[in-house]
């Protein structure tokens, strides 16, 4: 047997990996914290120099990319150590923090992604009342609720210890040192998955929805009056009707992502408590690795579905970014 801690009576059991196992883990998880950490650095780094790239969207996947870099950095090299070893060596109060701070960022991110199909639904289902509706005050107010409201909940959540009332006995059963994991009640399990997951998720599946609808409402609008003359305004209206579309078509790839890595660690949450705490550790580390890919695949996306992060991801590269005057480059393209 392997303790966490060889001068604890108390010590928790460490998982003893074949070189094989051990090999194959550490590679993965490296690979997604590389992956993680970079690649939404490079969309940070786009977004906030490239002055073409300044729109209400981008200022919400900018923002994004800030939580999913944060889980890449702050986060996910702590869970690769107690995921590989079982063992937790950096103390309760960081534990408690790590806790938090996972959680912030997690119902950070979905808030985003909620904010970013309602900037959506106003681009191409309200596309005149765009520009009145979607300003940079009401960005900014966006934000300011995807922040303040997912680590308001989060550390208050964790640090009143509410969400232990009645399992502290479950919690000492198989608490001991070197072990850091977060534990919910039934009624705080369920309350929390419907407010950082299925509540914001159900919402946006429908605007989504909505908007493939009208879209291919507008298509169709379109196709049936191809025979009619177009002055120039109209076809700035088609192309930007198609723009909108496609748009909204990649960021709802970005959602379904976000949904499927998610979804059983969510579920999880709320079944655990009704097994009496008996999912094995294996099981929830896998869940949980499975949401943090989430935030490795979001840049992914981005490369193969927009020419913009293409065309800046060049000149980072190429060090073309450091020229001056380079922050006035066009990356957008036309089409």
């Amino acid at each position: 047997m392997d303790f966490c801690s060889d001068f604890v009576n108390i010590s928790c059991l460490g998982t003893i990996r074949s070189p094989a196992s051990y090999s194959v883990m550490i590679i993965v998880m490296l690979g997604a914290i590389i992956l993680t950490t970079i690649g939404n650095l490079m969309v940070i780094i786009s977004v906030s120099h490239f002055k073409q790239l300044h729109s209400p969207t981008n200022f919400l996947i900018l923002s994004l990319a800030v939580t999913d870099f944060l889980l890449g950095l702050v986060i996910m090299p702590y869970s690769m150590v107690r995921s590989l070893t079982s063992c937790w060596y950096f103390g309760d109060l960081f534990c408690k923090l790590h806790g938090c701070i996972d959680m912030a960022l997690s119902t950070s991110s979905i808030f985003h992604l909620f904010f970013i199909s309602v900037d959506r639904y106003y681009a191409v289902c309200q596309p005149l009342h765009y520009y009145k509706c979607i300003t940079n005050n009401v960005i900014q107010v966006f934000l300011f609720i995807s922040w303040s409201v997912s680590c308001l909940y989060s550390f208050g959540l964790v640090f009143s210890n509410i969400h232990t009332e009645g399992i502290q006995h479950y919690i000492a059963s198989f608490t001991c040192t070197g072990s850091c994991s977060l534990a919910f009640n039934k009624i705080w399990g369920a309350i929390s998955a419907l407010i950082s997951f299925f509540i914001p998720g159900t919402l946006m599946i429908g605007i989504y929805i909505h908007i493939f609808s009208v879209a291919n409402k507008q298509a169709k609008h379109m196709h049936n009056h191809h025979n009619i003359q177009p002055d120039r305004p109209s076809i700035q209206i088609k192309v930007s009707v198609r723009a909108e579309s496609k748009a909204a078509k990649t960021l709802s790839i970005v959602m379904g992502v976000f949904l499927f890595c998610w979804l059983p660690f969510f579920i999880l949450t709320i079944v655990d408590p009704y097994i009496n705490f008996s999912t094995s550790e294996h099981v929830y580390s896998t869940v949980l690795w499975l949401g943090y890919f989430n935030s490795a695949l979001n840049p992914i996306i981005y490369a193969l579905f927009y020419p913009w992060f293409q065309k800046t991801f060049q000149f980072i590269i190429t060090g073309n970014i450091f020229k001056a005057g380079s922050s006035f480059s066009q990356v957008l393209s036309n089409s």
